[in-house]
């Protein structure tokens, strides 16, 4: 949709950002750069069209990746953010605030597919708060992550969360 705004940010909140137009295809890319990049089994990310990404607070630090590629991430908390090539920006998917209305609709770089990606599904499955040890750490808990929706400032004063 045209007028569909979506925003992100960093865990920490210091670097938000804000898309407004439609998004291109979710993708997840299994090349050991973007492994590295996220610290992760592979990067799932959404391409931007031009003049459609605004950064509403902060802006990304880079890392030159390669020849053709830098990668923006907070400076500040570490999250990665951004894989910026000539043919245009991609928006890491799990920085969105609604992140489950971008579901991956293509794979990239399988041949550097981890080799146990595929049967992550099959794996047993627990929620957290059915760990025995849960209740008293999840009770106790203060988070300092920036919540899933755009605030006026940030951290809020004395701590608490918006």
């Amino acid at each position: 949709m045209p007028g569909e705004t979506m925003s992100g940010g960093c865990q920490c909140g210091k670097v938000r950002f804000r898309v407004t137009g439609p998004l291109g295809a979710g993708s997840i890319c299994h090349c050991r750069m973007c492994q590295k990049a996220f610290g992760a089994f592979y990067a799932p990310l959404v391409a931007v069209k031009p003049n459609t990404l605004e950064w509403t607070r902060g802006t990304p630090a880079y890392f030159q990746s390669s020849n053709h590629v830098r990668r923006g991430f907070c400076k500040d908390c570490g999250t990665p953010l951004t894989y910026e090539a000539p043919d245009g920006i991609a928006l890491a998917i799990g920085a969105f605030d609604e992140p489950a209305k971008i579901p991956p609709k293509v794979q990239f770089g399988v041949e550097a597919k981890l080799p146990f990606v595929d049967d992550l599904a099959g794996l047993p499955s627990h929620r957290t708060e059915n760990d025995p040890e849960a209740p008293a750490f999840l009770a106790d808990i203060v988070s300092y992550q920036h919540p899933d929706h755009d605030t006026t400032s940030w951290p809020p004063e004395g701590g608490a969360q918006q």
